[in-house]
């Protein structure tokens, strides 16, 4: 389904050596990708805890700072993806888990919702909520968990400056492995799409090619040569339409049969989208500098880059209300402003202030009220009778 990771949310969001992009190709069918494989060999537990050790200062395990590896924290930080996970004593499958990056699958698995409140046929059965259910596998666990694999690929050189602790650049885990990873999340998620446009009936595979759309959109944003994440506009873009768009027509056509109308909507609601996905940048200012990426932070400043995303999140939710006022639905418009209030609170109180050091928490606080949004709109549209 999709990319970013808010943000999804990333491969489109779906290392510490300067030379390794002379030992590593950038694309995994190069033909040095055997000669890579066998450098990369996966090193054992104890190689990876003894490699901490002799490159990580005395610290207390318990503050959840980058390879201590002793706290709680730092534990659910890693099967979650998060920054300041720890890389002592890490699984297998622990590490494919990070890879996956569950805490990006949140946006993506919530836009089925919207999407199918959109459509204006969901109905409260149980083989409706199975469906919505099997739907948030396809978006979450398969499609972006798909796409912050190849973005954890392609982007390992960059990471080894920001998140040097990370499955690949520390050295966790083998390049076979993530290679191997990608095309089975890829193809269980494309599988899972033709099941459920075999299930719902559909004359044409919509969810297929919605599926097939992301898979595109979040390889072109992470790989060369196009890397779209080079261009701060263009990447966020993408990421944003993948928050928001690609989740949003799979729940509308999961009941309903998706049209221009709805399309087009959602891909301009997207524009708020890439305001989110700007937060999401400022965490890698020091890696995209040095690596060429003009994210929006690299080009204006992070003071520069926090208003950018500011009047992104903000113009076009007020721009989604102000339709739905036109289209004679002021309740729900009135629902969606007494959201966006508090947004704005709190980008004065974190964004705006320290974009820096308070991006984790803006989300935080924020987030969820412009989610909810999401949902005003979509019982909006599910409701007027008029798409």
């Amino acid at each position: 389904m999709s990319l970013n990771g808010g943000g999804y949310p990333r491969y489109c969001s779906w290392i510490a050596h300067p030379t390794m992009s002379e030992k590593i190709p950038q694309d995994p069918s190069s033909s040095e990708m055997a000669a890579e494989m066998a450098f990369a060999a996966e090193p054992s537990l104890e190689e990876v805890g003894a490699t901490a050790e002799e490159t990580t200062p005395d610290s207390d395990p318990g503050k959840g700072s980058p390879g201590t590896g002793g706290s709680n924290a730092q534990r659910v930080r890693q099967l979650l993806g998060m920054k300041g996970a720890e890389v002592e004593s890490r699984s297998i499958w622990q590490l494919h888990l990070q890879l996956m990056k569950p805490v990006t699958w949140i946006p993506l698995v919530w836009g089925l919702i919207p999407g199918a409140a959109s459509s204006g046929h969901f109905t409260w059965t149980w083989e409706n909520v199975a469906l919505i259910l099997v739907g948030m596998i396809l978006a979450g666990p398969l499609m972006t968990g798909y796409t912050q694999t190849v973005n954890e690929y392609y982007d390992r050189e960059i990471d080894a400056i920001n998140e040097p602790y990370r499955p690949i650049p520390s050295g966790a885990i083998s390049l076979q492995r993530v290679v191997i990873q990608i095309w089975v999340l890829l193809i269980l998620g494309l599988g899972l799409a033709y099941a459920l446009d075999w299930y719902t009936g559909h004359d044409f595979p919509v969810i297929t090619c919605i599926a097939l759309a992301g898979a595109l959109i979040a390889y072109i944003y992470s790989a060369p040569p196009l890397k779209l994440k080079r261009n701060g506009w263009l990447g966020n873009y993408a990421l944003g339409a993948s928050y928001i768009a690609l989740p949003w027509w799979t729940g509308h056509a999961l009941f309903g049969e998706l049209n221009w109308t709805v399309c087009i909507l959602t891909l301009i609601y997207s524009l708020a989208g890439l305001g989110i996905a700007v937060v999401n940048d400022f965490k890698s200012i020091e890696g995209d500098r040095q690596f060429g990426l003009a994210s929006l932070p690299v080009m204006f400043g992070a003071m520069g880059a926090a208003w950018i995303s500011v009047l992104m999140i903000d113009l076009f939710q007020f721009g989604m209300a102000s339709f739905l006022l036109g289209a004679g639905l002021k309740r729900y418009a009135a629902i969606l402003v007494l959201l966006i209030i508090p947004q704005i609170t709190f980008q004065d109180m974190y964004l705006l202030r320290d974009p820096l050091n308070n991006d984790v928490k803006y989300q935080a606080s924020a987030q969820p009220f412009l989610v909810l949004g999401m949902l005003v709109v979509g019982l909006a549209l599910g409701r007027s009778g008029l798409w």
